[in-house]
Protein backbone atom coordinates (compact mmCIF):
# COMPACT_ATOMS: atom_id res chain seq x y z
CA UNK A 1 0.00 0.00 0.00
CA UNK A 2 1.27 3.93 -0.79
CA UNK A 3 2.08 5.35 1.61
CA UNK A 4 -0.46 8.16 1.10
CA UNK A 5 -3.81 9.66 2.61
CA UNK A 6 -6.75 9.75 0.52
CA UNK A 7 -8.88 13.00 0.29
CA UNK A 8 -11.70 12.71 -1.49
CA UNK A 9 -13.05 12.82 -4.62
CA UNK A 10 -13.15 15.68 -7.38
CA UNK A 11 -14.77 15.40 -10.86
CA UNK A 12 -13.87 11.46 -10.22
CA UNK A 13 -10.52 12.27 -10.00
CA UNK A 14 -9.09 10.50 -6.58
CA UNK A 15 -6.84 12.86 -4.55
CA UNK A 16 -4.29 11.47 -2.15
CA UNK A 17 -1.94 13.44 -0.58
CA UNK A 18 1.62 12.15 0.24
CA UNK A 19 3.19 12.30 3.75
CA UNK A 20 6.05 13.79 2.44
CA UNK A 21 3.59 17.00 1.96
CA UNK A 22 3.33 17.31 5.59
CA UNK A 23 7.61 17.43 5.90
CA UNK A 24 7.28 20.85 3.00
CA UNK A 25 4.27 21.92 4.32
CA UNK A 26 6.00 22.47 7.84
CA UNK A 27 9.38 23.93 6.65
CA UNK A 28 7.20 26.23 4.29
CA UNK A 29 5.59 27.39 7.20
CA UNK A 30 8.02 27.44 9.31
CA UNK A 31 9.85 30.08 6.99
CA UNK A 32 6.96 31.84 6.12
CA UNK A 33 6.75 32.84 9.97
CA UNK A 34 10.22 33.84 9.84
CA UNK A 35 9.58 35.73 6.83
CA UNK A 36 6.53 37.56 8.33
CA UNK A 37 7.92 38.47 11.36
CA UNK A 38 10.95 40.00 9.84
CA UNK A 39 9.33 42.01 7.53
CA UNK A 40 6.06 43.38 9.90
CA UNK A 41 7.39 43.07 13.31
CA UNK A 42 4.11 45.08 14.71
CA UNK A 43 1.84 41.32 13.92
CA UNK A 44 1.34 39.20 17.08
CA UNK A 45 2.92 35.89 16.59
CA UNK A 46 -1.04 34.26 16.86
CA UNK A 47 -1.48 36.33 13.40
CA UNK A 48 1.72 35.45 11.90
CA UNK A 49 1.83 31.68 12.71
CA UNK A 50 -2.40 31.39 11.56
CA UNK A 51 -1.21 33.27 8.32
CA UNK A 52 1.88 31.21 7.66
CA UNK A 53 -0.13 28.20 7.73
CA UNK A 54 -3.31 29.47 5.81
CA UNK A 55 -0.82 30.86 3.10
CA UNK A 56 0.67 27.01 2.95
CA UNK A 57 -2.33 25.37 2.97
CA UNK A 58 -3.43 27.65 -0.17
CA UNK A 59 -0.25 27.31 -1.42
CA UNK A 60 -1.27 23.23 -1.87
CA UNK A 61 -4.59 24.43 -3.34
CA UNK A 62 -2.62 26.36 -6.12
CA UNK A 63 -0.58 23.07 -6.74
CA UNK A 64 -3.94 20.72 -6.67
CA UNK A 65 -5.36 23.38 -9.18
CA UNK A 66 -2.64 22.94 -11.32
CA UNK A 67 -2.85 18.78 -11.71
CA UNK A 68 -6.01 19.36 -11.63
CA UNK A 69 -5.99 21.34 -15.24
CA UNK A 70 -4.15 18.84 -16.74
CA UNK A 71 -6.17 16.20 -15.91
CA UNK A 72 -9.61 17.74 -16.78
CA UNK A 73 -7.42 18.81 -20.30
CA UNK A 74 -6.61 14.90 -20.25
CA UNK A 75 -10.02 13.85 -19.77
CA UNK A 76 -11.40 16.12 -22.64
CA UNK A 77 -9.06 14.71 -24.64
CA UNK A 78 -10.52 11.04 -23.76
CA UNK A 79 -7.67 9.56 -21.44
CA UNK A 80 -8.56 8.08 -18.11
CA UNK A 81 -7.25 9.88 -15.45
CA UNK A 82 -7.01 7.45 -12.20
CA UNK A 83 -5.47 9.94 -9.41
CA UNK A 84 -3.52 12.88 -8.42
CA UNK A 85 -0.84 12.74 -5.75
CA UNK A 86 0.51 15.79 -3.96
CA UNK A 87 3.58 15.32 -2.37
CA UNK A 88 6.66 17.00 -1.30
CA UNK A 89 7.42 19.00 -4.22
CA UNK A 90 4.16 19.52 -6.47
CA UNK A 91 2.05 16.83 -8.15
CA UNK A 92 1.29 14.25 -10.60
CA UNK A 93 -1.59 13.44 -12.35
CA UNK A 94 -1.78 9.72 -12.43
CA UNK A 95 -2.91 8.58 -16.32
CA UNK A 96 -3.44 5.64 -17.64
CA UNK A 97 -2.51 5.93 -21.02
CA UNK A 98 -0.46 8.03 -23.25
CA UNK A 99 -1.89 11.11 -25.23
CA UNK A 100 -3.28 9.90 -29.06
CA UNK A 101 -1.60 13.05 -30.32
CA UNK A 102 1.35 14.96 -30.09
CA UNK A 103 -1.75 18.55 -30.15
CA UNK A 104 -3.36 16.58 -27.28
CA UNK A 105 -0.22 16.41 -25.60
CA UNK A 106 0.96 19.48 -25.69
CA UNK A 107 -2.22 20.94 -24.82
CA UNK A 108 -2.58 18.45 -21.63
CA UNK A 109 0.88 19.66 -20.88
CA UNK A 110 0.80 23.52 -21.05
CA UNK A 111 -2.71 23.91 -19.22
CA UNK A 112 -0.98 23.24 -16.10
CA UNK A 113 1.74 26.11 -16.27
CA UNK A 114 -0.80 28.28 -17.47
CA UNK A 115 -3.05 27.89 -14.66
CA UNK A 116 -0.62 28.74 -12.18
CA UNK A 117 0.41 32.08 -14.12
CA UNK A 118 -3.12 32.51 -14.26
CA UNK A 119 -3.29 32.01 -10.67
CA UNK A 120 -0.36 34.30 -10.21
CA UNK A 121 -1.83 37.32 -11.74
CA UNK A 122 -5.00 37.10 -9.91
CA UNK A 123 -3.53 37.33 -7.34
CA UNK A 124 -1.25 39.99 -7.56
CA UNK A 125 -3.75 41.98 -9.70
CA UNK A 126 -5.85 42.06 -6.55
CA UNK A 127 -2.82 43.04 -4.57
CA UNK A 128 -2.07 45.96 -6.90
CA UNK A 129 -6.01 47.23 -7.20
CA UNK A 130 -6.18 47.26 -3.21
CA UNK A 131 -2.86 48.29 -1.90
CA UNK A 132 -3.05 51.72 -3.50
CA UNK A 133 -1.44 54.38 -1.23
CA UNK A 134 -0.48 51.56 1.16
CA UNK A 135 2.48 51.17 2.16
CA UNK A 136 2.49 48.28 4.92
CA UNK A 137 0.18 45.37 3.58
CA UNK A 138 -2.41 44.37 5.30
CA UNK A 139 -2.16 40.63 6.61
CA UNK A 140 -4.59 39.10 3.74
CA UNK A 141 -2.67 41.38 0.91
CA UNK A 142 0.61 39.63 2.04
CA UNK A 143 -0.59 36.46 2.04
CA UNK A 144 -1.53 37.19 -1.97
CA UNK A 145 1.37 38.85 -3.04
CA UNK A 146 3.36 35.28 -1.88
CA UNK A 147 1.20 33.11 -3.84
CA UNK A 148 1.11 35.90 -6.81
CA UNK A 149 5.00 35.49 -6.59
CA UNK A 150 5.13 31.45 -5.47
CA UNK A 151 2.79 30.83 -8.38
CA UNK A 152 4.50 32.64 -11.27
CA UNK A 153 7.59 31.05 -10.03
CA UNK A 154 5.90 27.50 -9.94
CA UNK A 155 5.28 28.45 -14.16
CA UNK A 156 8.35 29.23 -15.00
CA UNK A 157 9.89 26.56 -12.82
CA UNK A 158 8.09 23.99 -14.63
CA UNK A 159 8.51 25.05 -17.92
CA UNK A 160 11.82 24.01 -17.91
CA UNK A 161 11.95 22.06 -20.88
CA UNK A 162 13.44 18.75 -18.93
CA UNK A 163 10.92 15.41 -19.20
CA UNK A 164 8.61 14.52 -17.20
CA UNK A 165 8.80 18.71 -15.78
CA UNK A 166 5.26 20.39 -17.98
CA UNK A 167 8.38 21.57 -20.09
CA UNK A 168 9.91 18.40 -21.06
CA UNK A 169 6.03 17.26 -22.09
CA UNK A 170 5.64 20.18 -24.09
CA UNK A 171 9.29 19.91 -26.04
CA UNK A 172 8.34 16.20 -26.61
CA UNK A 173 5.12 17.20 -28.37
CA UNK A 174 6.72 19.62 -30.47
CA UNK A 175 9.57 16.52 -31.19
CA UNK A 176 7.06 14.81 -31.62
CA UNK A 177 4.63 16.88 -33.98
CA UNK A 178 8.36 17.06 -36.15
CA UNK A 179 9.45 13.65 -36.13
CA UNK A 180 5.77 11.84 -35.83
CA UNK A 181 8.22 9.42 -33.44
CA UNK A 182 6.65 9.61 -29.70
CA UNK A 183 9.51 7.07 -28.56
CA UNK A 184 12.28 9.20 -30.40
CA UNK A 185 10.51 12.43 -28.65
CA UNK A 186 10.35 10.71 -25.23
CA UNK A 187 14.02 9.39 -25.20
CA UNK A 188 15.44 13.03 -26.25
CA UNK A 189 13.23 14.64 -23.46
CA UNK A 190 14.37 12.64 -21.02
CA UNK A 191 17.83 12.84 -22.08
CA UNK A 192 17.48 16.63 -21.97
CA UNK A 193 15.55 16.09 -18.36
CA UNK A 194 18.57 14.34 -16.59
CA UNK A 195 20.81 16.84 -18.50
CA UNK A 196 19.03 19.87 -16.58
CA UNK A 197 18.97 17.50 -13.66
CA UNK A 198 22.43 17.06 -13.55
CA UNK A 199 23.26 20.93 -14.06
CA UNK A 200 20.77 21.46 -10.58
CA UNK A 201 22.80 19.10 -9.27
CA UNK A 202 26.38 20.08 -9.71
CA UNK A 203 25.30 23.63 -9.31
CA UNK A 204 23.75 22.79 -5.83
CA UNK A 205 27.10 21.40 -4.75
CA UNK A 206 29.50 24.27 -6.04
CA UNK A 207 27.07 27.07 -4.26
CA UNK A 208 26.85 24.68 -0.94
CA UNK A 209 30.89 25.04 -0.96
CA UNK A 210 31.02 28.40 -1.74
CA UNK A 211 28.70 29.00 1.41
CA UNK A 212 25.34 28.78 -0.14
CA UNK A 213 24.07 26.90 2.90
CA UNK A 214 20.40 25.33 3.00
CA UNK A 215 19.10 26.80 -0.19
CA UNK A 216 21.99 24.72 -2.02
CA UNK A 217 20.69 21.29 -0.47
CA UNK A 218 17.40 22.35 -1.75
CA UNK A 219 18.86 22.66 -5.06
CA UNK A 220 20.70 19.29 -4.89
CA UNK A 221 17.32 17.72 -3.86
CA UNK A 222 15.12 18.94 -6.59
CA UNK A 223 18.08 17.73 -9.05
CA UNK A 224 18.47 14.43 -7.59
CA UNK A 225 14.32 14.22 -7.76
CA UNK A 226 14.28 15.20 -11.29
CA UNK A 227 17.18 12.68 -12.50
CA UNK A 228 14.89 10.17 -10.72
CA UNK A 229 11.81 10.77 -12.42
CA UNK A 230 13.12 11.55 -15.66
CA UNK A 231 14.57 7.87 -15.80
CA UNK A 232 11.61 6.34 -14.02
CA UNK A 233 9.59 7.70 -16.53
CA UNK A 234 10.89 7.27 -19.52
CA UNK A 235 11.09 2.94 -18.24
CA UNK A 236 7.25 3.31 -17.59
CA UNK A 237 6.77 4.51 -20.91
CA UNK A 238 8.78 1.90 -22.53
CA UNK A 239 7.13 -0.93 -20.39
CA UNK A 240 3.64 0.44 -20.83
CA UNK A 241 3.80 1.13 -24.38
CA UNK A 242 5.52 -2.54 -24.84
CA UNK A 243 3.36 -4.25 -22.64
CA UNK A 244 0.08 -2.78 -24.23
CA UNK A 245 1.27 -3.81 -28.01
CA UNK A 246 2.01 -7.46 -27.30
CA UNK A 247 -0.28 -9.99 -26.59
CA UNK A 248 -0.76 -12.56 -23.54
CA UNK A 249 -0.96 -15.73 -25.93
CA UNK A 250 2.65 -14.83 -27.26
CA UNK A 251 4.00 -15.47 -24.45
CA UNK A 252 1.96 -17.97 -22.64
CA UNK A 253 2.97 -21.51 -21.64
CA UNK A 254 1.30 -24.68 -22.57
CA UNK A 255 3.36 -26.65 -19.53
CA UNK A 256 3.04 -25.58 -16.11
CA UNK A 257 3.69 -27.28 -12.80
CA UNK A 258 0.94 -28.98 -11.51
CA UNK A 259 -0.71 -30.79 -8.15
CA UNK A 260 -3.64 -33.16 -7.96
CA UNK A 261 -6.16 -31.36 -6.08
CA UNK A 262 -6.54 -34.79 -3.68
CA UNK A 263 -3.10 -34.37 -2.12
CA UNK A 264 -2.03 -33.05 1.26
CA UNK A 265 -0.63 -30.13 1.91
CA UNK A 266 2.35 -31.35 3.88
CA UNK A 267 3.32 -34.06 1.40
CA UNK A 268 2.79 -30.70 -1.53
CA UNK A 269 5.11 -28.83 0.80
CA UNK A 270 7.70 -31.13 1.42
CA UNK A 271 7.86 -32.96 -2.23
CA UNK A 272 7.17 -30.51 -4.45
CA UNK A 273 7.33 -26.66 -3.13
CA UNK A 274 9.61 -26.51 -0.92
CA UNK A 275 12.51 -28.81 -3.78
CA UNK A 276 11.60 -26.71 -6.95
CA UNK A 277 11.28 -23.21 -5.10
CA UNK A 278 7.81 -22.69 -7.04
CA UNK A 279 5.66 -20.16 -6.29
CA UNK A 280 2.22 -21.26 -8.16
CA UNK A 281 1.12 -24.53 -8.91
CA UNK A 282 -1.83 -25.35 -11.22
CA UNK A 283 -4.18 -27.41 -9.46
CA UNK A 284 -6.05 -30.29 -11.10
CA UNK A 285 -8.78 -32.91 -10.43
CA UNK A 286 -9.98 -35.88 -12.77
CA UNK A 287 -7.29 -34.32 -15.44
CA UNK A 288 -9.29 -31.04 -15.23
CA UNK A 289 -7.49 -27.63 -14.11
CA UNK A 290 -9.62 -26.41 -11.04
CA UNK A 291 -7.57 -23.95 -9.55
CA UNK A 292 -4.62 -22.29 -8.15
CA UNK A 293 -2.16 -23.08 -5.20
CA UNK A 294 0.25 -20.57 -3.98
CA UNK A 295 2.34 -19.97 -0.71
CA UNK A 296 -0.06 -17.08 0.02
CA UNK A 297 -3.14 -19.97 0.69
CA UNK A 298 -0.30 -22.13 2.27
CA UNK A 299 0.49 -19.48 5.10
CA UNK A 300 -3.35 -19.36 6.07
CA UNK A 301 -3.40 -23.12 7.56
CA UNK A 302 -1.14 -23.75 10.89
CA UNK A 303 1.45 -26.23 10.15
CA UNK A 304 -0.16 -28.90 13.11
CA UNK A 305 -3.17 -29.33 10.17
CA UNK A 306 -1.02 -29.70 7.20
CA UNK A 307 -0.83 -33.81 7.04
CA UNK A 308 -4.74 -33.79 7.11
CA UNK A 309 -5.26 -30.63 4.78
CA UNK A 310 -6.49 -31.21 0.92
CA UNK A 311 -5.08 -28.68 -1.97
CA UNK A 312 -8.06 -28.51 -3.02
CA UNK A 313 -9.88 -27.38 0.11
CA UNK A 314 -7.37 -24.50 0.58
CA UNK A 315 -6.55 -23.91 -3.30
CA UNK A 316 -7.84 -20.33 -4.81
CA UNK A 317 -10.41 -21.93 -7.61
CA UNK A 318 -10.42 -19.92 -10.82
CA UNK A 319 -13.98 -18.93 -10.31
CA UNK A 320 -12.38 -16.34 -7.53
CA UNK A 321 -9.33 -15.76 -9.58
CA UNK A 322 -9.24 -13.02 -12.18
CA UNK A 323 -8.70 -14.97 -16.07
CA UNK A 324 -7.58 -13.37 -19.17
CA UNK A 325 -8.33 -14.32 -22.45
CA UNK A 326 -4.95 -15.32 -25.15
CA UNK A 327 -5.64 -12.06 -26.95
CA UNK A 328 -5.69 -10.00 -23.93
CA UNK A 329 -2.88 -7.66 -23.81
CA UNK A 330 0.74 -7.88 -21.65
CA UNK A 331 -0.37 -4.72 -19.43
CA UNK A 332 -4.04 -6.14 -18.64
CA UNK A 333 -2.41 -9.44 -17.77
CA UNK A 334 0.17 -7.92 -15.14
CA UNK A 335 -2.42 -5.84 -13.92
CA UNK A 336 -4.64 -8.58 -12.84
CA UNK A 337 -1.72 -10.39 -11.03
CA UNK A 338 -1.24 -7.49 -9.26
CA UNK A 339 -4.87 -7.31 -8.38
CA UNK A 340 -4.95 -11.53 -6.98
CA UNK A 341 -1.39 -11.73 -6.52
CA UNK A 342 -0.94 -14.08 -8.56
CA UNK A 343 2.67 -15.73 -9.57
CA UNK A 344 0.83 -16.62 -12.96
CA UNK A 345 -2.39 -15.95 -14.48
CA UNK A 346 -4.82 -18.35 -16.03
CA UNK A 347 -5.59 -18.14 -19.87
CA UNK A 348 -9.56 -19.17 -21.16
CA UNK A 349 -10.44 -18.87 -24.37
CA UNK A 350 -14.16 -20.23 -24.79
CA UNK A 351 -14.61 -21.29 -21.28
CA UNK A 352 -10.73 -23.47 -21.72
CA UNK A 353 -8.02 -23.33 -20.06
CA UNK A 354 -5.27 -22.93 -22.95
CA UNK A 355 -2.17 -22.24 -21.11
CA UNK A 356 -0.84 -19.80 -18.48
CA UNK A 357 1.80 -16.39 -18.00
CA UNK A 358 4.03 -16.62 -16.16
CA UNK A 359 5.45 -13.41 -13.79
CA UNK A 360 9.18 -14.58 -14.91
CA UNK A 361 7.74 -14.76 -19.08
CA UNK A 362 6.92 -11.21 -18.28
CA UNK A 363 10.04 -9.80 -16.22
CA UNK A 364 12.26 -11.51 -18.75
CA UNK A 365 10.26 -9.95 -21.78
CA UNK A 366 10.60 -6.51 -19.91
CA UNK A 367 14.20 -7.32 -19.06
CA UNK A 368 14.84 -7.72 -23.04
CA UNK A 369 12.64 -4.23 -23.76
CA UNK A 370 14.84 -2.19 -21.68
CA UNK A 371 18.41 -3.53 -22.83
CA UNK A 372 17.38 -2.95 -26.55
CA UNK A 373 16.14 0.45 -25.46
CA UNK A 374 19.76 1.12 -23.04
CA UNK A 375 20.30 4.56 -23.55
CA UNK A 376 24.21 3.25 -23.94
CA UNK A 377 23.55 1.24 -26.46
CA UNK A 378 20.88 3.48 -28.30
CA UNK A 379 22.78 5.27 -31.54
CA UNK A 380 20.06 7.80 -32.40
Amino acid sequence: MRSQINLGEIFGIKIGLHYSWFLIAFLIACSLVADYRVDNPQWSNNLVVALAIATSVLFFMCLLLHELAHSLAAKAHGLPVHEITLFALGGISQLEKDAESASAEFQIAIVGPLTSAVIGLLCLSIVDRLSVNNATLSPLLTMLSWLGYINLGISLFNMIPGYPMDGGRVLRAIIWWKTGDLDRATRNASRLGQAIAALFIMAGVVSYFRGGGLGSLWMVFIGWFLLQAARETHAEMIWRRSFDNVKVGDLMIQEFPTVDGHESLQNFVDERLLPTGGRSFLVTEDGSAVGFITPREIKRIARTEWPLARIDTIMRPFKNVHTVAPDSTLLHALEVMAQDDLSQIPMVSQGHLQGALPREELLNYFKTVMELHDPKKDGQ
